[in-house]
């Protein structure tokens, strides 16, 4: 079992910081309390497509695209991406509430086409019903799951290449049909914590993702997601979303996450805390549970940390190191059964260069990463950064997963 690494495309923007426009608003609607915030990179094309050609260049095989209403669109952008890059996928995420199953499958198949086998998709269910409801969908926490049940049936059953049809409480098909069924079907990843996501996972998921939590507590959620899925007859894989901050030295690494937390004024988190509070995701209040909403005893775990939660929905903890305590943590993950690592920085282009040419070596070196095209050689670190990585405007505003 090799260890397979994926970066993030920030579609929200960009930059230095751990500011994250949606996550201490009434939803980001309100701007008055955001801390001002300047120089920001915008998620334009052509900045984005420097992203993902530094993650094919680097190594990674994938970059995961979030969605909701403070991104750029998933499907949208990522296409575009494929005319920019050679062997990089896209794992493009998506909520099933509010696209059809059938449309969802033959969107997914013409993707398959154009870019020749690149997509991976990431399914989300929601944990926010403020935000579901700006799309239309009215649903609760549960029925949400059970939704999503119903829609990935539907998705692997028009793939066959026949009429399928199916009757469920959420969505009725008759005929559904894709002519030409994607080649290779994408692989589905899917996170959830609570007991109604569970079962989703095992019945129709190949990669169960989970938020970076500490090794025992992913055990934990292995184990549980595991023996559902062989009361099903099926073998599910595992992933992890995480942060990195990875350096030359230790030293270094720890003082790059504390010129992050420096940036944040105690409003501005009492404010993140109060609205992620409100999620209903159970994942969401794990990572939340992690720090308390404390600056004390942030690293929760050697080398997990978890300041970043301290402002930004979703993924919440960074491993904080050098390249080979990075490396360290990846493998002991890789112990406990995750073959995906799905990872991401401040900001997200030199980030990807740090942990590019700082662990990646590190991992090949222990037999870890399957042998496939070289990425770029490393260049010596200089003023701080790689020299090869290039500079840029000075924050960031993130979402997303």
């Amino acid at each position: 079992m090799s260890v397979h690494l994926h970066w993030f495309l920030p579609t929200g923007g960009d930059g230095r910081t751990l500011v994250d426009r949606h996550a201490y608003t009434d939803g980001g609607i309100r701007r008055d309390r955001i801390t001002p915030v300047s120089g920001v990179r915008a998620p334009d094309i052509e900045y984005l497509a420097q992203i993902a050609k530094a993650a094919e260049q680097l190594g990674f095989e994938a970059v995961l695209t979030p969605t909701g209403t403070w991104c750029e669109d998933a499907w949208l952008t990522t296409v575009a991406l494929t005319q920019v890059t050679e062997r990089l996928k896209f794992l493009v995420a998506f909520r099933p509430g509010v696209i059809s199953p059938v449309l969802a499958a033959q969107m997914a198949a013409t993707y398959q086409r154009i870019s020749r086998g690149r997509l991976l998709l990431n399914v989300v269910t929601g944990g926010d019903s403020t935000e579901q409801k700006r799309f239309g969908d009215h649903l609760g926490h549960d029925r949400r799951y059970a939704r999503t049940d119903e829609f990935l049936k539907i998705v692997r059953g028009v793939w066959g290449g026949r009429p399928f049809d199916f009757h469920g409480e959420h969505y009725q098909v008759e005929g559904g049909l894709t002519a030409l069924p994607p080649d290779p079907l994408p692989q589905i990843f899917f996170g959830g914590s609570s007991a109604a996501a569970g079962p989703v996972a095992a019945r129709n998921v190949d990669v169960y993702l989970t938020w970076g939590e500490p090794p025992e507590e992913v055990k934990q959620k292995i184990d549980w997601i595991r023996g559902l899925a062989e009361k099903e007859g099926r073998t599910v894989r595992f992933g992890i979303r995480l942060h990195s901050i990875s350096r030359d030295s230790s030293k270094d690494a720890w003082a790059t996450a504390d010129r992050l937390l420096d940036d944040l004024d105690p409003a501005t988190v009492a404010a993140a805390q109060q609205a992620l509070g409100k999620s209903e995701s159970v994942g969401q209040q794990r990572m939340l549970a992690l720090h308390g909403g404390s600056r004390d005893k942030l690293e929760i775990s050697p080398n997990l940390w978890a300041g970043v939660g301290l402002v930004r929905g979703g993924a919440g903890t960074a491993l904080v190191g050098s390249h080979a305590e990075v490396a360290d943590r990846i493998e002991e993950y890789h112990s406990l059964g995750i073959e995906h690592f799905v990872l991401s920085g401040y900001p997200h282009l030199e980030e990807a260069y740090w942990f590019g040419e700082g662990v990646r070596p590190e991992l090949a070196a222990r037999g870890l990463l399957e042998a496939g095209p070289a990425p770029l050689d490393g260049v010596p670190a200089a003023n701080g950064r790689p020299a090869s990585a290039p500079g840029g405007a000075p924050l960031l505003i993130a979402g997303g997963r």
